[in-house]
């Protein structure tokens, strides 16, 4: 009786040793890797992108060594969970077939570099901020604040366009005028473009008539080269300057009429 007690003893302290070793190797793990991850983002550097992948990873995989040397601590056969496992192996399979996707398509992004933490995406009828590329899950920060997160196997192989990938960006602007006036609406809107300094003079802006509109008016059409980070502060500020430019200079901006007839029976 006594050596059975002994034996319930000597277990039980050995399943409270590894639950705290447990505790304390994960929580170690975990505020290592946050503080790494931190120094790492003030290094100008390091690529964000594939620090945080990394370093996601190695948090994981360390916590797994942890578990499998507390298992052997334990003294517990291996041979038996390996029959379990095999024998769910193709449960599991078709369950996590979607997150193996998600993970090869994260291991893709990492390689081919489509874009990077910071970049501003549209992707899958979303976009928004790179905020963090994961193992499975890519973040992005939308315009209105919201988090969205999207599965990298779809990013990975479909259509992704980066807005910021390129240093320069080209606003198109449409205007519809008065069938009579294009010669001066396309000199009032290259006016506009020579004062501001942050429209590019090489490749010159391009302001000619694009088509014919309805009714009476034409379609004008604007394109101009800026940088990057100037895209929407220039393509606000050019409609404002024009409809001043327009109004002061009596440029007619044929809106759509509707005439209605009343005929008497």
């Amino acid at each position: 009786m006594s050596a059975i007690i002994s034996k319930i003893v000597t277990e039980g302290l050995k399943v409270v040793i590894a639950l705290l070793i447990l505790l304390v190797a994960f929580k170690v793990i975990s505020v290592f890797s946050k503080k790494l991850a931190v120094k790492l983002e003030k290094d100008e550097k390091v690529d964000k992108t594939l620090s945080r992948a990394l370093i996601n990873a190695g948090s994981i995989a360390l916590k797994i060594l942890v578990v499998i040397a507390l298992i052997g601590y334990l003294g517990i056969e291996t041979s038996g969970i390996s029959a379990v496992i095999a024998s769910l192996g193709v449960c599991v399979g078709l369950a996590v077939n979607g997150t193996v996707s998600n993970l090869a398509g994260g291991v893709m992004l990492l390689i081919t570099r489509p874009f990077k933490v910071g970049d501003y995406i549209s992707a899958q009828g979303t976009d928004g901020v790179v905020e963090n590329v994961g193992i499975c899950y890519t973040k992005l920060l939308s315009l209105d604040n919201k988090s969205i997160y999207l599965p990298n196997s779809g990013l990975s192989t479909g259509s992704v366009v980066n807005y910021s990938e390129m240093p320069t960006r080209r606003v198109d602007l449409d205007f519809s005028i008065g069938g009579n006036e294009p010669a001066k609406v396309r000199k009032l809107l290259l006016e506009i473009c020579e004062k501001d300094e942050r429209i590019f003079s090489d490749p010159a802006p391009f302001v000619r008539m694009t088509d014919f509109g309805a009714g009476n008016g034409v379609k004008m059409t604007l394109r101009v080269w800026v940088k990057g980070a100037d895209y929407w502060d220039v393509y606000m500020d050019i409609l404002d300057a024009a409809e001043k430019s327009f109004s002061e200079n009596g440029v007619v901006i044929p809106f759509n009429q509707l005439d209605v007839h009343i005929k008497n029976s």
